[in-house]
């Protein structure tokens, strides 16, 4: 069974969504979806200062058996991404929560958080 953790949203896409303070969120993939993934081999980010819109491809995660297409949770503008993932895109795997990391984004809307899952949410929707 995947770790959820409760303080975090989630998309039914699998990223995951932690509030940094000042209107900037932090975002990864969860540990059930790096679990499908497998391996990582490749993190594709996007650069700082794009804009997205929610649901927007920014991102891109390779691993042993597929690239997955990673989407903006929320609308705005990306403000860092995980340089460590350069070297070490293995992290997503390690530590999907806390070094694995992908980008941080500064809402345009924070409304769009609404738009998310809770982590009961989440695990509902990966448990059908």
């Amino acid at each position: 069974m995947s770790s959820i953790p409760t303080e975090l949203k989630y998309a039914a896409s699998h990223e995951w969504v932690r509030d940094e303070g000042n209107g900037v969120f932090a975002v990864g993939i969860s540990e059930h979806a790096q679990d499908l993934l497998g391996d990582m081999v490749f993190v594709e980010l996007p650069e700082v200062g794009t804009t997205y819109s929610q649901g927007d491809d920014c991102a891109v995660c390779e691993s042993v058996k597929a690239a997955s297409d990673i989407y903006a949770p929320i609308a705005g503008e990306i403000v860092a991404i995980n340089e460590a993932l350069t070297d070490e895109p293995e992290l997503v795997n390690s530590s999907p929560y806390q070094e694995g990391w992908l980008f941080k984004i500064k809402a345009a809307n924070e409304a769009d958080l609404a738009n998310l899952l809770d982590a009961a949410g989440y695990q509902n929707s990966i448990d059908e």
